[in-house]
């Protein structure tokens, strides 16, 4: 089971009951593999989630019927399906530019700007900056830093209490 390609038809599931795929995590073993779907509404806002555990079960049993009539996942898997949560993931491009003004935590594959494998700041958008590709940009401690979205490892929105959103 890889996830690379099941994740489109997954996503196509989940656009067509009106609801946004966030992420898609692998896990478990090879006799068991667990697949973790977190999902959202659209345009859903970190903290005040409308989606209901009716949605997640709608959705879990619509993406495992297609899971098992195409035969992606095998034959015995695990499937879960929940919110995205407070510390929703940044997955995509497209999430850094939504969530701009929001404070994020950045994991990178190696030292990130600052020479941190790990920073924490108020995400201010995304940039193209010359052949280098898109550079996520964030307000620190120390001043603005400039990371390569290709640099990134992981990337989650960081939990503040309701009066900080």
């Amino acid at each position: 089971m890889t996830v690379d390609k099941m994740e489109p038809g997954i996503e196509a599931v989940v656009t067509r009951l009106g609801f946004e795929l966030v992420a898609v995590d692998r896990g478990g073993g090879r006799r068991r593999p667990l697949l973790r779907l977190r999902v959202d509404r659209p345009g859903g806002i970190p903290g005040r989630s409308e989606l209901t555990v009716e949605d997640c079960a709608v959705i879990s049993r619509e993406v495992r019927e297609w899971l098992d009539e195409t035969g992606e996942a095998g034959e015995s898997y695990i499937l879960e399906v929940s919110s995205p949560g407070v510390e929703r993931p940044l997955v995509r491009q497209s999430d850094y530019e939504r969530f701009a003004g929001f404070a994020v935590r950045l994991r990178g594959f190696g030292p990130l700007a600052g020479g941190e494998r790990q920073v924490e700041g108020i995400l201010r958008g995304v940039t193209e900056e010359g052949d280098g590709g898109p550079v996520v940009v964030l307000e620190a401690e120390d001043g603005e830093m400039r990371v390569p979205l290709t640099g990134i490892a992981r990337a989650n929105l960081v939990y503040r209490p309701e009066s900080d959103l």
